[in-house]
């Protein structure tokens, strides 16, 4: 295998994360994402049995990509403008945000089937739309500090409502795989 020298590696790099992003964004927009990527049940008794199952694996995949590729660059200063590793650090966190809106989107959807989990998380469906326009400006590097603090919020809400409800989310965080496929 041909060894690059440094600047064209992570030219090679930044196209690859580019085209995840074009993945996982594309992968964002479509409702059948949300139906294939968690497990169909034959009867409202099953969907309840296993809601809370797929919500909290689904919000901690979620809080897991957040606290990963964007809360943990953002304390660290990674964003700000000079920072070392700056350009790839937003590219990540742009993925992430959208991976995180995605399975965001599929925790409410999954949260529906079980009454009191239904009821804790309802208020936060704005929230979670609010974010979907959020990792584009984080690819761009626009407002860091308040869609990275939004994008904390959210999750840490989304942790609380589940809390009270009985079901724990705990971070998971993503294999690329996922992060690329957006599931």
């Amino acid at each position: 295998m041909p060894t690059f020298p440094l600047p064209v590696r992570r030219l090679l790099v930044a196209v690859l994360m580019c085209g995840a992003l074009l993945g996982a964004t594309t992968a964002c927009g479509s409702s059948d994402e949300d139906a294939a990527a968690t497990p169909t049940s034959s009867g409202s008794a099953e969907r309840q049995k296993f809601a809370k199952t797929r919500f909290v694996a689904n919000a901690g995949l979620a809080a897991g990509a957040t606290y990963q590729w964007i809360v943990k660059p953002w304390r660290a200063g990674t964003f700000k403008n000079g920072a070392d590793g700056r350009k790839f650090a937003l590219v990540k966190a742009g993925v992430a945000g959208a991976f995180t809106y995605n399975r965001l989107k599929a925790a409410l959807k999954n949260a529906q089937g079980d009454p009191t989990l239904a009821k804790a998380v309802a208020p936060l469906a704005a929230g979670i739309e609010s974010l979907k326009d959020l990792p584009s400006k984080l690819r761009k590097g626009d407002g860091v500090d308040s869609v990275a603090g939004s994008f904390d919020d959210i999750i840490n809400n989304v942790k609380d409502a589940g809390k009270s409800a009985g079901a724990e989310v705990t971070n998971k965080v993503p294999s690329a795989s996922q992060l690329t496929s957006g599931s």
